[in-house]
């Protein structure tokens, strides 16, 4: 499909060119990648893939940009960021049907999830930055904090404005210039972004962007020499490998990797409200978050009640068309996705896992798109890779536990560390169990996300934090100066 029938949605959006120096710079005769509506399996657009060509003029722009923005006043950051913010929030319904269109996300959920994330991130480094002070007296030396440089951002498909906003948003306000390679799988909503930043009046080269692919975009950034600083995030295989390659140059790397996270409850909890709050908070947004609680685990003497509670919510959930406000579940994101957790369920099916909700295939009456039964698993063991792997789709794992020591070993029996989820009747004895979770985050009683404290995980869930305070001080160098008196 030529570029210029993109149609809808899409018809404004520059799918053909990349947004460099601060203008649109067309790609004609490149390579192009489809970009697909999951809930139908039609092509919506086609968009430019970058080169390494590409990548060195964003690149350059970045760092010819970087000076003049890393030495403006904080006050001035500051009023850009208010002004990006509310240009952001007067085209978030725009950004939400685009996000429904790209990967699936039902239209309630996009416009007050996914897009209104992004809209928190910009609002959170607007609050960061104006109590931030550089400069701190030790003694007689001076410590003080300046902007790393130009920075390489690479986010992903499942959330892609939170993921594009809390790497953007706090880079911008620590005086960083940077390129944004998003997800050529969802990259709609970042031109529309590119769009915003350009409304709000962004300084040309401060921020930039090249769609394309991680061979062809992400590799080059990666291993750029210009480049800073490279925060990524994705899959474990592809974080190993922008590792490897940013390593040759020594610059600064943050990783937000996989997760198979943990949901415990223990003895003292009302299982009949919170399996089925966990079955929902497993499967929002097709289960298709790092953070998503996989793994739930209950006493061993009622895992068989808790069996039939997530048998019946798995099964109440409304699976279908996301443009219908009634849907708590649309597709997964993309075909090889579809084919991933396809992939996994018969695994799990072969190994000899129990399922007692969903199973494979397609829900009855939804012969197109891809859309992934609500499926729970049962009658695990520790070495089967349904419980193991990071599935990335609308799967739960049950466990049962015989003790409370028991539920804390099975919870950090895993490679992965990001997140966590425990409940108890007790705060007290839930604030216990919290402190013995080998993870970056923990849930207490089903506490949401807090943009401003820090999202990071441990082991092989990552390095770094992102959001908040924590994530701006990222984008920041430490500097000594020793006699300053």
């Amino acid at each position: 499909m030529p570029y210029d029938e993109c149609s809808g949605l899409t018809a404004s959006l520059h799918c053909d060119a990349f947004y460099i120096d601060g203008r649109w710079c067309p790609a004609p005769g490149g390579a192009q990648g489809a970009v697909v509506d999951p809930a139908t399996e039609t092509r919506i657009a086609t968009v430019a893939l970058g080169t390494a060509k590409d990548v060195d003029k964003a690149v350059s722009a970045a760092g010819r940009a970087f000076p003049a923005w890393a030495a403006l006043h904080r006050t001035e950051r500051i009023a850009l960021l208010e002004r990006i913010c509310a240009a952001y929030e007067r085209r978030m319904p725009e950004m939400a049907a685009l996000i429904t269109a790209e990967m699936g996300a039902p239209s309630r959920i996009a416009l007050r999830a996914q897009a209104a994330s992004g809209l928190a991130h910009l609002q959170e480094a607007v609050r960061v930055l104006e109590g931030f002070d550089p400069d701190e007296q030790m003694g007689t030396t001076l410590v003080t904090r300046e902007p790393i440089g130009v920075c390489a951002l690479i986010t992903p498909w499942n959330w892609p404005m939170n993921q594009i906003a809390c790497k953007v948003a706090p880079a911008l306000a620590a005086g960083c210039t940077m390129v944004l390679k998003p997800s050529e799988l969802s990259p709609l909503s970042a031109l529309l972004f590119a769009e915003i930043l350009d409304e709000a009046g962004l300084p040309p080269g401060v921020f930039n962007l090249v769609n394309g692919t991680g061979d062809g975009v992400g590799a080059a950034l990666s291993a750029h020499p210009a480049v800073d600083l490279v925060s990524f995030t994705g899959s474990n295989r592809a974080g190993t490998a922008i590792a490897q390659a940013a390593a040759t140059t020594v610059k600064r790397l943050h990783l937000e990797l996989g997760g198979k996270s943990p949901n415990i409850l223990l003895d003292d909890v009302d299982l009949a409200k919170a399996v089925p709050a966990a079955v929902r908070a497993c499967f929002a947004n097709s289960g298709q978050s790092c953070d998503a609680p996989t793994r739930l685990l209950v006493p061993q003497d009622r895992l068989a009640e808790a069996e039939a509670l997530a048998t019946n919510a798995a099964n109440a959930l409304r699976v279908g068309d996301p443009q219908d406000a009634e849907t708590f579940m649309g597709p997964v994101a993309n075909a090889a996705q579809f084919d991933r957790v396809q992939a996994m369920i018969a695994s799990g099916i072969a190994e000899g896992a129990r399922i007692v909700a969903g199973g494979p295939g397609r829900p009855e009456g939804l012969g197109k798109g891809y859309y992934v039964r609500p499926t729970v698993f049962s009658g695990l063991t520790s070495d089967m890779r349904i419980l193991c792997e990071e599935v990335f789709g609308p799967v739960l794992c049950l466990q049962g536990y015989t003790s409370e020591a028991d539920a804390l070993r099975l919870a950090n029996d895993t490679p992965y560390g990001l997140s966590s989820y425990v409940s108890s009747a007790d705060p007290d004895r839930a604030r216990r169990f919290a402190r013995g979770l080998r993870a970056g985050m923990v849930h207490i009683n089903g506490a949401p996300s807090d943009f401003a404290a820090p999202f990071g995980g441990y082991k092989a869930s990552g390095n770094g934090s992102e959001w908040g305070r924590y994530g701006f001080e990222g984008y920041l160098e430490v500097k000594s100066i020793f006699g300053h008196g």
